[in-house]
């Protein structure tokens, strides 16, 4: 009788498994060591596969496909912009992107501005199909970590590092 619990519990609980879970993971490092900004972002593989189901015609294999891997990596460069806290656009460079289990990452750097006190973040990556899609952003590298959370209306966003 517990076998038979256990299973049907299973079974209730498979269509959650496979549900979008629209949000997903930056990390934008400041790295002393290479004196870059290095942007990780992580996506949910299952919502990759959809983004790019409705973002691209045609067949898409975001698993094996390197072209299909390079133009999600292309969108996300898109809706991902930085600046300094004045306002100076800080251009970021594609580094790559691979599939890494259940997540794709898309990787992204520049040289760290000089004199460098906060950035302002946009980052809009599926939130173009999905209003519900939150991405979280952690800053680190500059003091304590800092946190962005990208929800509802959110465009811009900013960190202020504090002074040593």
């Amino acid at each position: 009788m517990r076998f038979l619990l256990i299973i049907v519990c299973l079974l209730v609980a498979a269509p959650s498994i496979a549900h979008q879970l629209k949000s997903s993971v930056t990390t934008v490092l400041f790295n002393k060591r290479t004196h870059n900004v290095e942007l990780m972002h992580r996506f949910y593989l299952h919502d990759t596969e959809h983004a790019v189901g409705t973002l691209f015609e045609g067949k898409i294999d975001i698993i094996s496909n390197k072209t299909d891997q390079q133009r999600f990596a292309k969108y996300v460069e898109s809706h991902v912009a930085l600046q300094t806290l004045s306002g100076e656009s800080i251009p970021l460079s594609f580094v790559g992107a691979q599939v890494d289990g259940k997540f794709f990452w898309v990787y992204q750097e520049a040289p760290i501005p000089k004199g460098i006190e906060g950035i302002k973040m946009s980052n809009g990556a599926l939130r173009d199909l999905w209003p519900t899609q939150v991405n979280m952003v952690n800053v680190e590298g500059k003091g304590r970590i800092k946190t962005l959370n990208f929800a509802q209306d959110d465009t811009w966003l900013e960190a202020r590092f504090e002074q040593n």
